[in-house]
């Protein structure tokens, strides 16, 4: 691995990204909004807008970072542009890594938006720091950022990217405690959600969302988090290929 081309790769993606408006839009504006309507669809229950908007604040950045960055990785694979990279004296990892840290750095920015607009715009309640809140919505975007990179490589189209997310993403929204207590499930539904991460990213926003300092529940979902986000990471270079077949 060199820093040096790690750079430049990330360099290199953020000025592609640059112009394309619509998709800062879709990254940036996409979780806002999303959140701003949710908070009128419980206009009546302010309650169970900061229960819930507290979790979503954590899967909205995840969904919209999956989905942009695996269509822009294969973008760069069906063009022959990661055919021509990987040519050249740059490492699989230089660029899996170079990726991560252009959407890495979008992804500051959008957990950034979505969290100040929901604490001081929508008034969401919380007992603990806004900036715990802040670091697992970045987790999840993160985590969303390596899935995108993972799946790609097993896409030969934009639709295929987009039949992944029922396969790997909705399950986790079903599963992750949102809609019903993990440990009220069927054991086997159970058993599956607590080796899910987005399951570990709605236990710590519920841990912001109650307790006023860093618990060690939240500390180990947080970690939990972060290493599979580094897991799928290292599972993407890993199988990173140079086009689709």
């Amino acid at each position: 691995m060199n820093a040096a081309r790690t750079l430049a790769t990330a360099r290199r993606v953020l000025r592609q990204l640059a112009h394309d408006p619509r998709t800062i839009a879709l990254l940036l504006l996409v979780p806002v909004l999303l959140l701003v309507l949710l908070y009128y669809v419980f206009d009546a229950d302010r309650r169970a807008f900061d229960s819930i908007g507290a979790s979503l604040l954590g899967i909205f950045p995840l969904v919209t970072m999956f989905l942009v960055t695996s269509i822009a990785t294969l973008r760069e694979r069906t063009s022959g542009t990661l055919e021509r990279l990987l040519s050249m004296p740059l490492g699989k990892a230089d660029l899996i890594l170079g990726y991560a840290l252009a959407f890495g750095a979008l992804a500051v920015v959008q957990a950034s938006l979505a969290t100040g607009v929901a604490l001081w715009f929508l008034d969401l309640n919380i007992v603990g720091s806004p900036w715990l809140l802040l670091l697992i919505a970045l987790l999840d975007a993160l985590l969303g950022t390596a899935l995108g990179l993972f799946v790609s490589a097993f896409a030969a189209s934009e639709f295929q990217v987009v039949q992944f997310m029922p396969a790997i993403v909705f399950p986790q929204i079903l599963l992750c405690g949102l809609f019903a207590p993990r440990d009220s499930m069927q054991p086997a539904l159970e058993a599956i959600s607590n080796v899910l991460p987005m399951s570990y990213a709605v236990d710590g926003m519920t841990e912001v969302l109650r307790n006023s300092d860093a618990t060690g529940d939240f500390v180990r979902d947080a970690a939990i988090v972060a290493g599979s986000a580094l897991l799928v990471l290292s599972l993407g270079a890993a199988t990173l290929r140079r086009r689709t077949a």
